[in-house]
């Protein structure tokens, strides 16, 4: 499986006072957000050299990016790479008895397939895969 590292997902409460930091004191550039309504949130990408930093705002109670703020606060949430193959890289994930919190993909940010993999098989960290749908 080969995988390069796309971007490091961040968990804000304000998506405003975020950009104040990031956008207006370091003076990246940032593309224009997008909800994502499948994962309750909206995003915010910001480039960072090769990588991408990705804010993410809740924009329900309930979400898991929501949920992370309340219980741990704004922060790092995970780290995305980028395959080619997102439902072979799986397979072989689960071949090696990966827990996996999507078996399969689902719809992503820029209409990304994306899939989580559990933070107690990765060392503490959540880390999501993503392919371009159109590779799909």
């Amino acid at each position: 499986m080969k995988a390069t590292l796309d971007h490091i997902g961040i968990a804000v409460s304000n998506l405003d006072e975020a950009l104040a930091f990031y956008r207006d004191a370091l003076g990246l550039d940032v593309q224009m957000p997008e909800e994502v309504s499948s994962q309750r949130v909206r995003a915010q990408f910001i480039q960072a050299g090769q990588g991408a930093l990705e804010l993410l705002e809740a924009t329900d109670q309930d979400s898991p990016i929501a949920k992370y703020v309340a219980k741990r606060g704004p922060g790092l949430h995970h780290i995305t790479l980028r395959v080619d193959d997102i439902s072979a890289a799986l397979a072989r994930l689960k071949a090696h008895g990966v827990r996996l919190i999507d078996d399969a993909p689902r719809p992503g940010a820029h209409g990304w397939l994306v899939a989580f993999i559990h933070p107690s098989s990765a060392h503490g960290v959540l880390v999501e895969l993503k392919q371009a749908a159109a590779e799909a």
